[in-house]
């Protein structure tokens, strides 16, 4: 029993060395989970109406990294719908919002940039980049007094990468192809006032 015992502890060791030798010569790579995630989402009262916050997960795929270091601009659609739920008849859409941001890389200067509409901000690095795209926060969802007290209401968010705005070539490439077509799932979530 033992024997049986020390032959038991002595291989993970090994192999555990072989996995973190491999891993320093770059033989294989850890494993890395490629998309957009939406980490959480809340639909908040204001006194000037009702203003949207939510926070993603985004990670790039290696080809989207390189067309984006080469000087492919990336556009992402933020989509953002209420409804009122309604038994009787269809339901009522109380908001229809989208929101596109661009994010591109200046060989010149070294930075990434995150734009929305005509504000834009330059970042170093391309982490700081995507977690700057990753917290978002907008303004003008609903009016106050839209949303009744002890109603219910469907949220519904997701952020996707818009291949339509590629240039041509890089549209063809994405048809079909899982490196080019980072999405979230839609997030559902409940609204009562």
């Amino acid at each position: 029993m033992t024997a049986s015992s020390t032959r038991s502890c002595r291989r993970p060791s090994w192999l555990a060395a072989l996995v973190a030798l491999l891993l320093a010569l770059g033989a294989i790579a850890p494993a890395r989970a490629d998309g957009i995630e939406v980490r959480n989402a809340a639909l908040i009262a204001a006194e000037e109406g009702y203003f949207l916050e939510a926070e993603f997960d985004i990670a790039l795929t290696p080809i989207l990294e390189d067309a984006l270091n080469k000087g492919v601009p990336l556009y992402f659609s933020l989509e953002f719908v209420l409804t009122r739920p309604r038994w009787y008849w269809l339901n009522e859409k109380l908001a229809n919002v989208q929101q596109q941001y661009r994010l591109s890389y200046n060989a010149l200067t070294r930075q990434y940039r995150v734009g929305v509409g005509r504000l834009y901000q330059n970042f170093a690095s391309l982490p700081e980049a995507l977690a700057f795209l990753s917290r978002v926060r907008m303004r003008d969802i609903a009016e106050p007094g839209a949303l009744s007290k002890g109603a219910s209401y469907l949220a519904e968010l997701r952020l996707r990468l818009d291949t339509s705005q590629l240039p041509r070539p890089f549209q063809v490439s994405a048809v079909g192809s899982r490196d080019w077509s980072v999405s979230s799932d839609w997030h559902r979530w409940t609204v009562t006032p």
